[in-house]
């Protein structure tokens, strides 16, 4: 025994065996699994449910079945795969905002859009919908091919004759190996007016159909809000983003007060996971502008946003709601399908309308032979038949004397074999007048068809116009003008962004921003004294700004750049604070020089401890990351060393020399950015201390107690990038003029 087993052991390299196996798992999961058929757009397991119900003539007209019953018969019969992921999958045919045209209709708990689950299988009943039967019309006229199942005790469809444009209809989701796909649903009356199109015009456009299949028609509505490009774009590339909202609306309440209803939420959002997200933001306080949230949802979506006061416009707080939430989401679209071939492609909007039209072609062609060939039989039966009532006493003769009469029937009147089988099996009240009549109509009805039939295979064009019919007749009956039929998506085009401030989307509280020497920076809520300020031991303060969680606190650091932080993303005052370098990224080789909070259209002069400066804009300092703007350029061995506002006609300069130099704030250029210019010259000196001021006001400086105007300062006036004169008496021996 033990020979025998080594014997049949081949040996094989484990990546070669390893290769080999995934890819015929891959393959498995792409074809029987996970991509629709672009011709009738179902997957393999929708495909036999159909199939399953139909076998059990689960009729529209008729009753309803245990879906237990259809899941049984499915998972034994044609699908052996878990009772559960059958169930799941029937469960979405019949969701009413999953599905936009449904193909089971379910009786019991389908599940919700708050994202509650079906009922168990054995409480739930379910039956097909006409659009199902019209997926299936042709299954009984070799409309398509049949491959036996798994077990080969029995057959099914390869794929459906699919009268019912179903792929782009209820779209399709799936996950394969290395490959996915997401097809939105569409309005089936846009479907068939750009397959009427196309029939006539083989070679239109993406762009020209697009005039007809506006966009996506979700079953649970909203806007899409894509502009014409963008959607002629996706629909070219078979993939691509769709942004798609809530609709809403404004109800007023009287007094000038409001609240916003919203109506109906994104295709695939759970109602209550999108409330409770919204409850988090509005509990942590990321939505400003909103007061309160309710569900007031019957079996119509109605959830109740109220706005923080009056004054709150509508359309920023949506806005702010959009952004952050999933009432707005965007639906990428990628058509990838298997196409008659079962290869997997990622089709445009032409190449799936095109597709469809040749498999209804097809099946347009197979069911014809297929009368053809039962007409021709019929017919054979039905000039036998007359041959009979032609020669009835002969015939009845034969039958009475001839031990074996079929043969001598068949040479005597040139029956074939099937006529004459079909005379001996007739019954003698059709041997009455009235029935050969009735015979000989129904061979003139039976011929006028076969040449119909005939003339139809061997002419496209009349191909075309019975293909245009079928389409119109799906466009009647489920188009439009009927309830199911109409459209649920509004297409808005591009909308215009709302203009969101700083202050609309935070809450704006009083703050008090300390910065220590140390390089802990806190948020104290409110105006706090700075006797009020406690500090770890040996640190304290080095700048504090008074402002609000609006406020942009702007850093200026010694390697020339300007940092900025929300004044509401700054830590709070519990405990220190927290490192400076934290919240903004500050090289270890640089300090922070002060501290200010933003203010537009303001000047700012920025200099260099080599004694070099310039003016810069307020407006070119906020900085978009973490990293900071560089603004002044800096030699090696250099840092920035001063930072203040250019407010005056003058400026004054002192460097650790204790020169001191006035001249005209003309002199100094604005930049947005450099290295500047000389401000005043050193030997071996540098910069200490700039300050701006007005020449008829004088200079101000500490002195004592208190700050001393000095009233002239003509004796220290000169150019710039001179070398000035020592300062009046009494000036701060730290040489700053704060």
């Amino acid at each position: 025994m033990t020979e025998d087993v080594t014997h049949k052991i081949q040996e094989q390299q484990l990546a070669d065996a390893l290769s080999e196996r995934y890819l015929a798992y891959a393959l498995s999961t792409i074809v029987a699994r996970s991509l629709p058929d672009v011709r009738d757009g179902l997957k393999p397991v929708h495909r036999r449910l159909l199939w399953a119900m139909r076998q059990l003539k689960l009729d529209p007209d008729k009753g309803f079945k245990k879906c237990a019953r259809v899941v049984g018969d499915v998972i034994g019969k044609y699908h052996p795969h878990g009772d559960s992921s059958v169930y799941e999958a029937m469960v979405r045919l019949a969701q009413d905002f999953a599905v936009r045209y449904p193909l089971v209709d379910g009786q019991g708990n389908f599940g919700n859009i708050d994202g509650d689950g079906a009922a168990a299988m054995r409480y739930t009943e379910a039956r097909l919908t006409p659009v199902a039967l019209a997926l299936m019309e042709g299954l009984d006229d070799n409309a398509v091919d049949f491959e036996p199942t798994y077990d080969g005790e029995d057959e099914e469809p390869v794929v459906m004759p699919a009268m019912f444009p179903n792929l782009l209809a209820n779209g399709s989701s799936g996950i394969a190996v290395g490959m996915a796909t997401n097809i939105a649903p569409h309005n089936v009356g846009e479907v068939c007016d750009a397959l009427l199109y196309l029939l006539q015009h083989p070679d239109a456009s993406v762009a020209k159909l697009t005039d007809f299949v506006l966009g996506p028609d979700f079953p649970t509505g909203g806007v899409l809000v894509e502009s014409k490009e963008n959607i002629v774009k996706v629909y070219t590339e078979g993939k691509g983003p769709l942004k798609l909202r809530a609709r809403w609306e404004q109800e007023d309440l009287g007094h000038g007060q409001y609240q916003i209803v919203v109506t109906e939420i994104p295709y695939g959002v759970v109602k209550s996971d999108l409330i409770m997200k919204i409850a988090k933001l509005l509990m942590a306080k990321k939505l400003p502008l909103l007061n309160d949230i309710r569900d007031e949802s019957s079996d119509k979506v109605r959830i109740v946003l109220e706005p923080k006061s009056r004054s709150v416009v509508a359309e920023q707080l949506m806005e702010h709601l959009f952004r952050n939430t999933d009432l707005q989401i965007n639906f990428n679209m990628n058509m990838n399908v298997l196409d008659a071939d079962h290869t997997p492609k990622v089709m445009s909007l032409a190449e799936v309308l095109t597709a469809f039209l040749k498999h209804r072609e097809e099946v347009l062609i197979r069911r014809s032979k297929f009368r053809l060939d039962k007409i021709a039989h019929r017919m054979e039966l039905l000039q036998g038949f007359l041959t009979a009532f032609l020669n009835l006493d002969r015939v009845i003769e034969i039958i009475r004397n001839e031990d074996e009469p079929k043969p001598v029937m068949m040479q005597e009147f040139s029956l074939t074999d099937v006529q004459a089988e079909a005379i001996l099996n007739m019954k003698l009240r059709s041997l009455r007048r009235l029935e050969e009549m009735q015979l000989r109509n129904e061979f003139e009805e039976l011929a006028l068809e076969k040449a119909g039939l005939e003339n139809l295979l061997a002419d496209g064009d009349l191909r075309k116009a019975r293909l245009a019919e079928e389409v119109k007749k799906i466009k009647q009956d489920f188009g439009q003008k009927t309830e199911l039929g109409k459209r649920r998506t509004e297409i808005a085009g591009a909308v215009q962004m709302v203009e969101m401030s700083i202050e609309t989307m935070i809450e704006k509280e009083p703050i008090t921003v300390v910065l220590s020497k140390q390089g802990w920076i806190r948020a104290l809520k409110g105006t706090v004294d700075e006797a009020d300020i406690k500090f770890k031991e040996g640190d304290e303060m080095a700048c504090m700004v008074k402002g609000y969680t609006t406020d942009h606190i702007m850093l200026f650091a010694t390697n020339g750049r300007f940092y900025s932080i929300l004044g509401n993303d700054i830590t709070g005052g519990r405990g220190f604070g927290s490192p400076v370098r934290l919240a903004i990224d500050l090289p270890e080789d640089a300090d922070v020089l002060n501290m200010f909070i933003f203010q537009p259209d303001k000047k700012l002069l920025v200099a260099s401890r080599n004694g070099k400066g310039f003016i810069v804009d307020s407006n070119n300092i906020i900085a978009q990351t973490r990293a900071g703007k560089i603004i002044l350029n800096l030699a090696e061995g250099d840092k920035a060393w001063v930072c203040r506002p250019a407010d005056g006609d003058s400026v004054a300069v002192i460097g650790n020399n204790r020169k001191l130099l006035v001249f005209k704030a003309e002199e100094i250029p604005s930049m947005a950015r450099g290295s500047g210019v000389i401000l005043q010259k050193y030997a071996e000196a540098k910069l200490s201390d700039v300050r701006f001021f007005n020449w008829a006001e004088g200079l101000a400086y500490p002195s004592g107690n208190g700050m001393h105007v000095e009233p002239d300062m003509s004796n220290w006036l000169g150019r710039r990038a001179t070398v000035g004169k020592f300062p009046p008496v009494g000036f701060p021996r730290n040489n700053k003029f704060h």
